[in-house]
């Protein structure tokens, strides 16, 4: 080949490679920037990032008391838990719901939950009853744990019905020569889960009260006497955890779990709700929440369990004092942050970013 054509070919070469280069820093470029090229944006400082999703296998579904069925999820080389933690439940209705982990986290290749059909509620447990079947692929986030087992000389666990479920793990985390109490209260044995599994695990120190037989549990005499250092664990209806915030020695350290929006002390009032962006007013009535005032005026607001846990519809409070009736947020997000689905406005008017 003449010595000018060679170097043509191997100019045309340079040329190609050059340009396949250019054209990947490109594609980076504007993967890192889709509107390059003005700069990278910040990420948005409304709305909290998602657990990492993912997609198992629902591999049992079985009715373990009136009215209650465990979930086995399989899945490999799943995310580590420890006692107390909950998984976010994605149905295919695209209903998201949040059930405590009642399995082994020492078995990396399955999730157990276990989910109580309430018959008035918001149709997320009769579609897990009824139309969750084994074989489906489900989504689920988490684990995410709000609720940790704490070391201390003494326990006291009070379970109400489908409470015992995170309870379960740290009562088997425990060693024998640990001081624990349980109380597990229901309206009726049968619809108790893992009610022999329970009593099997405490022994002696087991209390059953089930109502239709034993009438209300005295919590009185259930927390009186502890010893120094105990801390309490409650998890069950509103009703529950309250008659034990009521009941508690003081001093005594308290830890709760809840999968419904903590209530307000009294009647909630109307306010005001600016959507500072937006340029926007809105009313929030006292028998509404934000996130519906919101959704009226723009409808492609983010939202998922409206219960105050899964942080999807969290914005960012510009101005006004918020009554934060969520289980998600910690302390220094709540200086500037809420979860419209829940909390409210203390005062008369909330200025948001959005």
């Amino acid at each position: 080949m003449p010595e000018q054509t060679t170097r043509s070919v191997a100019a045309a070469a340079l040329l190609v490679g050059a340009g396949l280069l250019t054209r990947r820093a490109l594609r980076r470029r504007v993967k890192d920037s889709p509107l390059w090229p003005m700069p990278t944006l910040d990420p948005p400082v409304s709305g909290r990032p998602r657990t990492r999703a993912l997609r198992l296998l629902l591999t049992g579904h079985e009715r373990v008391a009136d009215g209650v069925v465990r979930l086995r999820l399989e899945g490999s080389d799943l995310p580590a838990w420890e006692p107390g933690a909950h998984l976010d439940l994605v149905l295919p209705s695209g209903l998201v719901r949040q059930y405590s982990l009642c399995g082994d986290p020492a078995d990396s290749s399955v999730y157990e939950v276990a989910a109580r059909l309430v018959e008035d509620g918001r149709g997320g447990s009769r579609e897990v009853h009824e139309q969750l079947t084994e074989g489906l692929e489900l989504e689920v986030r988490g684990p995410r744990n709000r609720f940790p087992l704490v070391e201390a000389p003494a326990y006291v666990f009070v379970a109400g019905g489908i409470g015992i479920t995170p309870v379960l793990p740290m009562l088997r985390a425990l060693s024998e020569d640990v001081d624990v109490r349980l109380l597990y209260c229901g309206r009726t044995r049968a619809s108790m889960p893992f009610l022999k599994e329970a009593a099997d695990l405490v022994g002696d120190g087991c209390t059953v009260v089930a109502e239709d037989e034993d009438g209300r549990p005295d919590l009185t005499a259930l927390l009186s006497g502890l010893p120094e250092g105990a801390v309490v664990y409650c998890c069950g209806p509103e009703g529950l955890m309250a008659a034990v915030e009521a009941a508690l020695p003081e001093g005594t350290a308290l830890h709760l779990e809840r999968f419904a929006p903590r209530t307000a002390g009294g009647a909630d009032t109307a306010f005001e709700v600016e959507l500072r962006r937006s340029g926007r007013t809105l009313t929030v009535p006292a028998d509404s929440t934000v996130l519906a005032a919101v959704r009226r005026e723009l409808p492609d607001t983010l939202y998922s369990c409206e219960q105050g846990f899964c942080g999807t519809c969290q914005q960012r409070v510009l101005e006004g004092e918020v009554d934060h009736r969520d289980e998600l947020l910690t302390d220094g997000e709540r200086d500037d942050s809420m979860l419209i689905c829940v909390s409210r406005a203390r005062g008369e008017r909330l200025v948001l970013d959005m």
